[in-house]
């Protein structure tokens, strides 16, 4: 299901006379070939431009999206996208500072083109004056024979300059080095564009700054077997203003997959933005106005306590990735959790993925009294303290206070037939489920 139609509406913002200075104002150009030239050709008539995808996982993640909201900026101005997922180029992957990739299987590889074709889909218009085109550069990588590649793109390629690549150097220096199918990535790219530039014309290629050497390696080539300059645009890796590495939620990467990353932990990734790296996620990650963004920002810093910031952020960056449906969702899932809503209303994986970071057990069905339910999901030390929490007026199951200590749950209380949310005072909370 695409979701760019809610793009459209807010990107005509009168702030910005052309998409490249919009860029530069949302912190998207940390690189670039000749910018006055850049800035001439996004300002004139429709250019193609592409950006590559390589499949060596299942899905994309909060970098690639970076990628994608670039190329739908540039779409909504007009221009024409590309969008490349490599299905030779993922067969190798290009250079990991530190060590060789593994490499997948050619059927792996194949199907994780498809899912990552479906994913970069989701992001771009394929209907109306300047429609989105997906290409697989397996299409004219498998049909040549080492030595026409040799021959006829090899030559082009001086090894002291690939050396000198970022990518390449810094695994040189390493104690594992890089192999020659590593090194020739940068090759590979650069034929992409090549190709790409005698099929369609493109004349841009965007992709993160880490990127650099890969993007220019292109330019170079078509520079001295075409004659002609192209552009390529690198975007700043994105940062946390406190030093931690962006793109990780206790340590694992932010898919866009939801098998991955559930909507409802992408959802609190963004809610939990620091305040000083708010209005810098609004820009990259949203298409709000810049009126609207600073309105944000001044708000964030007189009254931080309210977040409207990180609600907005995680509001409108969920509902570009996941839907506005899933996304009102996951918002009625965390009101729930702490008693402002129904739970019985969230369908199972929600809600699974609402308690997902919560303190468990599973009991029997033998086990429903409510002072056994307190002390085995650990909310109370001991069947007297579960008592006081009882008597207290502090025991909830499901949101509903319990009263009484001799309190047993029934069967069809249970959520899906086999959960409880259980909650000690406001904030303590835990799961139980319940076995057959």
């Amino acid at each position: 299901m695409s979701h760019v139609n809610n793009l459209e509406s807010q990107h005509n913002d009168p702030a910005f006379a052309n998409v490249w200075q919009e860029l530069k104002w949302r912190g998207l150009v940390h690189v670039s070939t000749d910018e006055t030239e850049l800035e001439k050709l996004l300002a004139g008539d429709p250019i193609t431009y592409y950006c590559g995808f390589d499949p060596t996982a299942p899905s994309l993640h909060l970098g690639n999206l970076v990628q994608l909201l670039v190329m739908r900026r540039l779409q909504l101005a007009g221009h024409k996208p590309l969008g490349l997922v490599g299905g030779s180029t993922g067969l190798i992957g290009d250079p990991r500072p530190t060590a060789e990739r593994t490499l997948n299987t050619k059927d792996t590889v194949a199907e994780w083109v498809g899912y990552l074709q479906g994913q970069v889909r989701r992001f771009l218009s394929f209907e109306g004056e300047n429609p989105a085109r997906m290409v697989n550069n397996l299409d004219w990588t498998a049909p040549l024979s080492a030595i026409d590649f040799l021959r006829e793109i090899g030559k082009h390629f001086r090894v002291g300059t690939m050396l000198r690549k970022d990518a390449v150097a810094s695994r040189l220096n390493s104690d594992e080095g890089i192999s020659y199918t590593e090194f020739s990535y940068q090759i590979l790219q650069g034929m992409d564009y090549l190709q790409l530039f005698r099929d369609y014309g493109c004349a841009l290629q965007t992709g993160g700054s880490d990127q650099w050497g890969n993007l220019t390696s292109g330019t170079e080539l078509i520079r001295k077997v075409e004659g002609k300059s192209v552009h390529a645009l690198g975007t700043p890796l994105i940062t946390n203003s406190d030093g931690t590495k962006f793109g990780k939620s206790e340590g694992n990467a932010i898919w866009l997959d939801p098998d991955m990353c559930s909507p409802y932990t992408f959802y609190q990734f963004w809610l939990n933005t620091a305040d000083a790296d708010v209005v810098d996620r609004l820009k990259v990650f949203t298409f709000l106005s810049r009126a609207e963004i600073e309105a944000l920002g001044q708000a964030v810093e007189e009254r931080p306590f309210a977040r409207e910031g990180q609600k907005k952020l995680a509001f409108e960056v969920t509902s570009l990735v996941h839907g506005v449906d899933a996304t009102e969702k996951v918002i009625a899932a965390s009101a729930a959790l702490f008693g402002n809503g129904d739970l019985t209303v969230l369908d199972e994986r929600t809600l699974e993925a609402a308690t997902a970071e919560l303190p468990s057990a599973t009991i029997g069905a033998d086990g429903l009294g409510i002072i056994d339910l307190l002390v085995a999901s650990g909310l109370s030390d001991s069947k007297s303290a579960a008592r006081r929490t009882v008597g207290e007026g502090g025991a909830y199951v499901n949101n509903t206070k319990v009263s009484d200590p001799d309190a047993v749950i029934a069967r069809d209380e249970l959520l899906h037939g086999r959960y409880l949310l259980l909650r000690r005072g406001k904030k303590n909370l835990a799961t139980i489920e319940v076995s057959a």
